[in-house]
């Protein structure tokens, strides 16, 4: 072999080695893995069973815990039960004992009463005692008394006959005669009685109460307001129609709801309509329509701004409306709140009269009445003035415009013998004094004079229809006639079967029925007329 086997051979050798000693290596550090493995397995087994006894521990200590708090619960809910067993045995105690004193004393109430009814029922006894006594005492006064009404029946029977015998009549035809004759006469002698009393009455006074109502009313005469439910408002052209109507109705719309009133916008040139049976609403409308109109700015929103700052104006014009018609009566102490009322008046009408002038004309015409009589005109006047203050908000409150302005008076601290005036305008309550009769007429002559209102055709009807049924209802009526706007009626009466003194009852009987049965503004005059014709054919 030569050197290079011998090289080759020594380094297979080593390389043997080397891999011996690599794989020797490897064995020792697989078998130290080895062990380290086993001893981390047994490291965990070790810790996984400290950690379960750990566990054990907690679970054993949670849950001699949870039994020693669930005993604690148990006995203070035991203890509670006991507690709430106590005090519910207390107050059925304390009610039963509560019951027990009542019964005691219902039965000491019913035992004073049971006393008392003794007492009664011995005082009834006593007293039917006496009675039956009085009544024996009673029965044979009777018994005296009939026999001694039998006795003078038997002489008024013979006088009677004596009588009848001397005047040959029998005792009822004497009688039913003489009954006649005396109620013709009574009847007679009363209506001409009447009749005389009334003329130099009517004498007397026709004259001062013509001169004293005429001077009232010539003193107060005013203008007359038609009465309506629309406004018109005009508009400088028909260009301006489609900016308040706006843009798909947005702002007519908004206008309707912030007023409650209805726009009417129809074919007649250069005006809107507002419609509203609230005389106030429909102002406030108006208004806001001539601002918007002028500011050229209309939109929902500026509607509505606009209309509430209407609004706000309008209550202080109502306040100063009424502060002035105050204070032009002579009246600068009214309550301010009473002012604002008085200002609503100015816009309320009844049957085409403005209510404001209408209480200032009764005012005046009241004073003027009561210095020709003496009475306080001042008191008149207060109470003319006030007299229809409850129909400021007689829509908005329920009751009569009569019992809301008295309401009304009382909060705001007017006198008692102002509101009695006042109260007795429509014959609700009676007059105790001259200034409430005043008023009363003063209202009924601003109501009744010529012009000063107007009315309903169907209302009208009906009354002049009322009074010939009213007429035409009495034995001897041939026709009436009721005339000058049911201010008159005529009555036209057979000569044959009533004579002037009936006729002048059947007038009485028929003004006495009207003033009973209809309401009506002023007076109505009834004439009866009687007719004696003679009337024959020459054949």
């Amino acid at each position: 072999m030569n050197l290079i086997s011998w090289i080759f051979l020594f380094l297979a050798l080593a390389a043997g080695a080397v891999a011996f000693l690599m794989s020797v290596r490897a064995q020792k550090a697989a078998a130290e893995a080895s062990q380290a493995q086993a001893k981390a397995e047994a490291d965990t087994k070790a810790e996984r069973k400290r950690l379960l006894e750990e566990a054990e521990r907690e679970v054993q200590r949670l849950r001699d815990r949870g039994q020693q708090e669930a005993d604690a619960f148990r006995k203070e809910a035991e203890l509670k039960a006991k507690e709430q067993a106590l005090q519910a045995r207390q107050e059925a105690e304390k009610l039963l004992s509560e019951r027990q004193k009542n019964l005691e004393k219902q039965e000491q109430r019913l035992l004073t009463k049971e006393e008392g009814l003794d007492k009664k029922t011995q005082q009834v006894d006593q007293k039917t005692k006496d009675l039956e006594t009085l009544t024996e005492k009673r029965k044979a006064d009777l018994e005296k008394l009939e026999a001694q009404r039998a006795e003078a029946k038997e002489l008024v029977e013979a006088q009677a006959r004596r009588l009848e015998e001397i005047a040959g009549l029998t005792r009822e035809d004497a009688k039913q005669e003489l009954t006649a004759q005396l109620e013709y006469a009574a009847k007679m002698d009363a209506a001409k009685l009447v009749r005389r009393i009334e003329e130099e009455a009517q004498e007397e006074a026709l004259k001062k109460a013509r001169w004293t109502i005429g001077a009232a009313i010539q003193r107060v005469a005013s203008d007359v307001v038609a009465e309506q439910a629309v406004s018109s408002v005009q508009l400088p052209s028909d260009d301006l129609k489609g900016r308040i109507i706006g843009r798909e109705g947005r702002n007519i719309r908004a206008l309707e709801k912030a007023t409650g009133c209805d726009l009417i916008v129809d074919d007649t040139p250069e005006s809107i309509v507002v419609s509203s049976f609230d005389p106030i609403r429909r102002e406030v409308a108006r208004q806001s329509i001539l601002k918007l109109l002028a500011d050229g700015r209309i939109h929902p929103a500026r509607i509505e701004e606009v209309v509430e700052k209407v609004k706000v104006d309008m209550d202080q014009h109502l306040k100063e409306i009424g502060e002035a018609a105050c204070i032009e009566l002579g009246f600068p102490d009214v309550h301010p709140k009473m002012h604002k009322l008085v200002g609503r008046l100015n816009y309320r009408t009844s049957y085409g009269q403005n209510v404001l002038e209408h209480t200032k004309e009764v005012a005046r015409i009241a004073e003027y009445m009561a210095g020709e009589m003496g009475a306080n005109a001042k008191l008149a006047r207060r109470a003319g003035l006030f007299h229809d203050i409850g129909k400021a908000i007689d829509r908005e409150v329920e009751g009569t415009h009569i019992e809301i302005g008295m309401q009304l008076m009382q909060r705001y601290g007017e006198k008692e013998a102002v509101i009695h005036a006042m109260s007795c305008h429509h014959g609700d309550f009676e007059p105790r004094t001259v200034e409430a009769m005043l008023v009363t007429a003063a209202d009924a002559l601003s109501a009744a004079r010529p012009g000063a209102r107007r009315e309903m055709l169907e209302t009208y009807v009906k009354r002049l229809e009322k009074l010939e049924e009213i007429a035409n209802s009495y034995k001897g009526v041939q026709k009436s006639f009721a005339m000058q706007a049911g201010r008159e009626i005529r009555i036209m009466v057979d000569a044959g079967s009533v004579n002037d003194d009936q006729a002048y009852w059947i007038a009485k009987d028929v003004s006495r029925r009207i003033e009973g049965e209809m309401q009506y503004p002023g007076q109505i005059k009834v004439t009866v007329m009687r007719e004696l014709r003679a009337v024959e054919i020459a054949r």
